[in-house]
């Protein structure tokens, strides 16, 4: 659709609009159907533009002779679905005849004629070269909504929001390849909209910082509680009594938010007694803000797989696994010490792999369930999640849903 530009001959000042419309017409109601022929006579519908942050399409600018209500849009949005809006509401793309109508339609009625000034829209510019919409976009996903996401642009710090009717299944943390539709901005922050043609978990090419590791003395098993010296050893533990001793760690923990005077009050707590509560959403939202604020949240990642776990396992699958693979970085290929449960900061990691596992076994992936199980008992051996118990029906092939079924 060929866009209404502004050009040398017919550029006027906001100032000189108001001056126009008000020649002739006399009071309120007057001027505001001077305001919708200037419309109707000006400008070629459909027009593109957006409400809030939505891309709409345009297709009559009304007055019903409603002074409070004043001018109306009929816009349509991209699922297809109509609704009339203020006109104070509409914004339309920089330099052309309709931005600059609603910009004089905006100061008559006592509103800033921009939402966001030219000064602010040049220096976004070069954030802006970094989309090129003719080919697909990788983009790094860290806050997903039911319909949008925000997220990063790869290999720099600049954000922008997606939007896509796709991307409620993706998780914090994965990279989507994008067929793009429209790139805008709105209050000076930059959009768009797309299609989702895949995904992908790709941590080392998110750029993060791997969690520091503090090393906490020496692990022995032959002083560790859970050994029974009256017992018989099982195969798992004579594999870690082979090992011997060997150098505990403890990983760095991120809670953006949480007040580390107050440890029984944090975003991770806040968003659990949410979910207890019922209210599903709220909990979401913190968890999602968390990773948004720092992807290595590993917590974030995991609670948020337990949201869809019982609805949507594969979805949990892949958010435990991010926040797995995140949490990965930190031990590098040959990592063979130990991660006790008892240091705080190492349960967010063993959380994610335990939920890994659980997620594998669910979907019937029976020996990487079990590689992982024994993975977690091997960094936690004392065990206090109970994976022993897990690992002889994982092995057997016993399905998960029989496995819960007699608990």
């Amino acid at each position: 659709m060929a866009r209404n530009r502004l050009k040398g001959s017919d550029f006027k000042s906001v100032e000189e609009i108001i001056e126009q419309i008000n020649l002739g017409a006399h009071g309120d109601n007057e001027q505001l159907w001077a305001f919708r022929r200037l419309f109707a006579d000006e400008i070629n519908f459909p027009a593109d533009g957006f409400v809030l942050d939505e891309p709409v399409s345009v297709s009559a600018v009304d007055y019903d002779g409603n002074v409070r209500r004043g001018l109306t849009a009929v816009c349509r949005k991209e699922d297809g679905v109509t609704q009339v809006v203020s006109l104070a509401d509409v914004a339309f793309a920089e330099s052309t005849r309709e931005a600059r109508y609603v910009a004089a339609y905006r100061k008559w009625v006592g509103l800033e004629p921009y939402p966001v000034s030219s000064t602010s829209r040049r220096k976004h510019r070069a954030s802006e070269q970094d989309i090129d919409i003719s080919r697909p976009v990788d983009l790094i996903l860290l806050n997903v909504k039911e319909r949008s996401a925000r997220c990063r642009i790869p290999g720099s710090g600049r954000t922008i929001t997606l939007r896509s009717r796709d991307v409620w299944r993706t998780a914090p943390g994965e990279i989507v390849t994008v067929r793009s539709r429209k790139h805008w901005r709105f209050k000076g922050s930059p959009y768009l909209s797309g299609d989702i043609e895949s995904r992908r978990i790709d941590i080392p090419a998110l750029g993060l910082q791997p969690l520091r590791l503090e090393e906490r003395g020496k692990w022995d098993p032959a002083e560790d509680y859970w050994r029974e010296e009256d017992e018989p050893l099982s195969e798992w533990e004579e594999q870690i009594v082979r090992l011997g001793p060997r150098p505990s760690f403890g990983m760095e923990q991120v809670i953006p938010g949480a007040d580390p005077e107050d440890p029984f009050d944090d975003p991770i707590t806040r968003s659990n007694d949410l979910k207890d509560a019922g209210d599903l959403d709220e909990a979401c939202r913190i968890l999602m803000e968390l990773a948004e604020a720092d992807l290595r949240c590993l917590d974030a990642h995991c609670h948020l797989g337990n949201l869809v776990f019982d609805s949507r396992p594969q979805d949990g699958l892949r958010n435990y696994e991010i926040g797995m693979r995140i949490g990965e970085l930190s031990l590098g290929e040959n990592f063979n010490d130990v991660l006790l449960w008892g240091i705080v900061g190492n349960r967010p990691f063993l959380r994610c792999l335990h939920g890994y596992g659980l997620g594998l076994w669910r979907v019937g992936r029976f020996r990487e369930a079990a590689e992982i199980m024994n993975k977690i008992l091997k960094l936690n051996p004392p065990d206090n999640q109970g994976i022993r118990f897990l690992v002889p029906d994982i092995r057997a092939g016993k399905a998960w849903e029989e496995n819960w079924a007699d608990r």
